[in-house]
C-alpha cells in the first residue's frame, strides 16, 4: 500500500487479522474457486508472490499447491500471524516481508503473482495493479480479485455510509457493536435465499453472493462483515475500468480473462508479455 491513507487501511486489516483465531478464515474450496481458472500448475514448483497477504490466510493455501518459493508482502503488522500461520502448517521455501505493495519490487521476478481483496482498499487501485505486473516475470501469470461496481448497489448505498463512520472507531467496538448486530439481518435473508432456491428470486439484491456465503457460518458473515466497515478506503470497480488495465501493452494478446464473480466481485488475470 501507498501513502498515510494506505498505512491506516494496513493498520485497519491488521486489527482485523491479528484478533483471529490461528489458521485460514477460508476453506480449501474457498480458496480453489477464488482462484480457477487457475488450480495447482499454475504454483507447483514455481516462484509465487501474494501481493497483500494479511495474516496469511490465503498463503497457507497456496503452500499446499508446492511452489518452490512462496513470498508475501504487506505493509500492515498482521505478517506476525502470517508468519505464524505459516509455522502452523510447517510450511517450507516461504518468506513474508513487510514492505509496501504499491512499491515493492523483486528483479528477480516471479511466474505467479496474485493480489486478492486488496486492490479496491488502495488509494490507487491502479498502482496496485502495476505491481502486480512489474512482478510478474515475462511469460508468467497474475491474478487478481476485487470488488464490482456492478451488482453492489446496496453495499454502495447502505453499507459504504456505515463504513465511513465505523472505519475511525475503536476495532472492537466495530466488530461487535456494529458488524454483528447489522449482519444478522443479511445472515438471516442469506441463509433463507439458500434454502428457498426459488428461480423467481433470483432478481434480489446479491442473490448468487447469498448463495456462496450461505454455506459458512454467523462467525464468517461477521468477519466478511467486520472487513467491510473496518477500513478506510473502499472503491467498487467497473467492468471497464478492468478491461483497461487488461489492454496495457505489457500483457499478452489473447491471454487474459475476466469473470464475473457471485453477482458483485472480478476475477481477473493474464500472462505478462
Amino acid at each position: 500500500m501507498s501513502g498515510s491513507q494506505d498505512q491506516r487501511t494496513a493498520d485497519a486489516f491488521a486489527a482485523s487479522w491479528n484478533n483471529l483465531p490461528e489458521g485460514s478464515v477460508y476453506s480449501v474450496e474457498q480458496f480453489a474457486e477464488w482462484f480457477a481458472p487457475l488450480d495447482r500448475s499454475a504454483a507447483e514448483g514455481l516462484r509465487v508472490l501474494e501481493l497483500g497477504c494479511g495474516g496469511g490466510n490465503l498463503l497457507t493455501h497456496m503452500a499446499a499447491w508446492a511452489p518452490r518459493e512462496l513470498v508475501g508482502v504487506d505493509l500492515g503488522d498482521s505478517v506476525s500471524m502470517a508468519e505464524r500461520n505459516m509455522a502452523r502448517i510447517g510450511a517450507r521455501g516461504h518468506r513474508i516481508v513487510r514492505h509496501d505493495l504499491v512499491t515493492y519490487d523483486d528483479p528477480e521476478r516471479y511466474d505467479l503473482v496474485y493480489c486478492i481483496g486488496v486492490l479496491h482498499h488502495l488509494k490507487d487501485p491502479r498502482a496496485g495493479f502495476e505491481a502486480v505486473l512489474r512482478n510478474t516475470r515475462s511469460g508468467g501469470r497474475f491474478h487478481c480479485w476485487v470488488y464490482a461496481h456492478e451488482g453492489n448497489g446496496i453495499i454502495r448505498w447502505v453499507v459504504d455510509p456505515i463504513r465511513r463512520v465505523a472505519s475511525a472507531l475503536p476495532w472492537w467496538f466495530t466488530k461487535y457493536a456494529l458488524a454483528t448486530p447489522l449482519v444478522v439481518p443479511y445472515f438471516l435473508y442469506a441463509k433463507l435465499l439458500n434454502a428457498l432456491r426459488w428461480p423467481v428470486l433470483r432478481g434480489l439484491p446479491l442473490y448468487d453472493y447469498s448463495l456462496w456465503i450461505a454455506q459458512r457460518g454467523f462467525a464468517f458473515f461477521r468477519h466478511v462483515a467486520f472487513d467491510q466497515l473496518v477500513t478506510p478506503q473502499t472503491a467498487y470497480l467497473r467492468k471497464g475500468t478492468i478491461e483497461d488495465w487488461l489492454r496495457d501493452a505489457r500483457v499478452a494478446s489473447g491471454s487474459t480473462y475476466l469473470i464475473f464473480r457471485n453477482g458483485n466481485s472480478w476475477k481477473f488475470g493474464g500472462i505478462k508479455r
